[in-house]
């Protein structure tokens, strides 16, 4: 470190914002909340309103890192890419990949519903369900799969041109039933998509056939399981080469996270990973969280990403009290930041809304920010929560104004025109490549 440079600490409580509820007297989770440490943040920093792509823009989690982590414009892999990467798998360059999971189905008037998936308690019989799927090679494409979890796989397609093609997954499956892959009308090689979805569609209707008739199947409908009978494809993509976090963004990176996501996204940028196993108690996994972003930043990390999915889940249980409780016993958690904001350049944030009620996944609703440091000058806003920081001096923030903000802060902007690097990152290098003497 040198001069006034300064670490930076950036929190993302997953699936943060949410929408005002009837249950909470018209507040969100986060306003009505007690959240006394959060508070704590305002009042000492400045705060603002996270759009990641924009108002009405719902996103899922991997894209809005991506462009919180200063990606944004380069290709994404796609999160089957990602996922595959943090279970310890190989994903080859240019090779496309798709995440595959066994479902139950019904047929109704032709169509094929998904009535549920694999769990823990399935694992078993799902390995042998998975196992029994062998390759096939059609038109030139060999396809595949490499086992994940319970009922999960990475479907590798092997001699494929293209990855751009359709989720077979309905992921809302009171709206869609199984769907067929098709090209994306925006693929840049139209021929190759087409190739690569008719290849899918031919293996997934094999699959089905072989799956249907399979002993493991049969077993369960005597003992009244529901038989896990489809393969579903989803988040298709390609590896490619990309720049390191550092070589991208000017700062070191490092990830401390739970899940394969997020270690996938750290292996991708060759940023450090500190896999922090999850706790039952709140309070006590998000102290762990600070506690290891205070060892990556003793090693020598310049942007440390810390991240929970607790308040995602609890938003997804669609009962808006879960939501408010899990913030409450986060927060006593948060309170390292308190200190740490002395020395570093400390945000909370989360990186998409997810709403307590209704039947949304995602909205593209706010989501609160908060930054803290000795750079930071204090606004008027005293308290947590989006109707607050809505008020706050950053105003509306996209997701790839964070870390050019944070650097900023940190005394570390790129400065626009200076070409340090090969990359135009969000932030000044700190190891430049040298010179050497002649």
């Amino acid at each position: 470190m040198t001069g006034d440079r300064l670490p930076i600490v950036l929190v993302v409580l997953d699936g943060l914002g949410d929408r005002p509820l009837v249950e909470l007297g018209g507040a969100t989770p986060a306003e009505a909340a007690a959240t006394p440490v959060l508070d704590a943040l305002a009042r000492r920093g400045a705060s603002g309103i996270h759009l990641p792509f924009g108002w009405g823009r719902a996103t899922t989690s991997e894209w809005a890192h991506w462009s919180l982590l200063g990606c944004e414009g380069l290709p994404f892999p796609g999160r089957a890419v990602l996922e595959a990467l943090g279970a310890g798998l190989e994903v080859p360059m240019g090779r496309p990949v798709a995440h595959a999971a066994l479902r139950s189905a019904v047929e109704r008037e032709g169509r094929l519903w998904m009535t549920g998936r694999a769990g823990p308690a399935d694992a078993d019989d799902a390995a042998a369900l998975i196992a029994s799927l062998a390759p096939a090679t059609l038109d030139g494409i060999t396809v595949g799969l490499e086992p994940l979890t319970a009922g999960e796989a990475v479907l590798t397609l092997a001699g494929a041109g293209s990855a751009e093609v359709t989720d077979t997954d309905p992921l809302f499956p009171d709206l869609h039933p199984w769907m067929r892959p098709l090209p994306l009308a925006d693929a840049a090689d139209p021929a190759e998509a087409r190739r690569t979805a008719a290849a899918l569609e031919t293996y997934l209707r094999g699959c089905r056939a072989r799956l249907a008739d399979h002993p493991v199947n049969a077993g369960r409908r005597r003992r009244g399981r529901s038989a896990l009978d489809l393969l579903t494809t989803k988040w298709a993509g390609v590896r490619r080469p990309l720049p390191s976090f550092e070589e991208r963004t000017g700062l070191r990176g490092a990830s401390v996270a739970s899940t394969t996501l997020y270690a996938g996204i750290a292996r991708l940028l060759g940023m450090a990973l500190e896999r922090v196993p999850h706790r039952a108690d709140p309070t006590e996994d998000m102290a762990a969280r600070i506690d290891a972003a205070r060892r990556r930043i003793a090693a020598g990390d310049t942007l440390v990403h810390v991240h929970t999915k607790a308040t995602d889940e609890a938003g997804h249980s669609k009962l808006p009290r879960a939501k408010l409780e899990v913030l409450e016993a986060i927060d006593p958690g948060l309170e390292g930041l308190l200190d740490l904001c002395a020395t570093a350049v400390v945000a909370v944030t989360g990186d998409h809304a997810t709403p307590s009620s209704g039947g949304l996944l995602h909205s593209g609703d706010p989501t609160p920010l908060v930054v803290a440091g000795p750079t930071v000058r204090a606004d008027a806003v005293t308290r947590f929560g989006e109707a607050h920081a809505a008020a706050g001096a950053y105003g509306r923030l996209r997701a790839a104004d964070l870390l050019p903000l944070l650097a900023g802060h940190a005394g570390r902007p790129a400065l626009l025109g200076h070409r340090p690097a090969p990359w135009t990152g969000a932030a000044l290098p700190d190891h430049p490549e040298p010179m050497p003497p002649p």
